[in-house]
């Protein structure tokens, strides 16, 4: 993907989460992350997340994003419905700009497979 077509499908999957959540402020990376693994999990808990789930949660995510390309495998869920996740072989990308623009690219190809009629035009 050209860095041009990166940022602007990226762009649109902020608008999307902004609008879908009617807030005033574009989502960043973490965020985004945040609500994939929200997605993931399946389950909705009332009230705040402690630091440690949302970190949990941004894991979940990540571990989903980069399952598409076989660095992991979903392995199941735990007795609490938490997925789990098996590495299969090391992440070596190198830099922080190049992971950060792995990761917008996964999130891109995400959110066109859960929402096709949103991004698939």
């Amino acid at each position: 993907m050209e860095e041009w077509e990166l940022e602007f499908e990226w762009l649109r999957i902020r608008h999307f989460v902004k609008d879908k959540f009617e807030k005033s402020e574009l989502p960043d990376l973490n965020i985004v992350l945040l609500l994939i693994g929200i997605q993931e999990l399946g389950l909705v808990k009332q009230g705040r997340l402690t630091k440690e789930e949302k970190t949990d949660l941004m894991h979940i995510a990540s571990c989903q994003l980069l399952s598409i390309d076989g660095y992991y495998e979903f392995k199941g869920k735990d007795q609490d419905g938490w997925p789990h996740y098996q590495l299969l072989r090391p992440f070596t990308l190198k830099g922080a700009k190049e992971q950060e623009n792995y990761l917008k690219e996964k999130i891109i190809h995400y959110f066109k497979s859960e929402f096709p009629n949103e991004f698939n035009n």
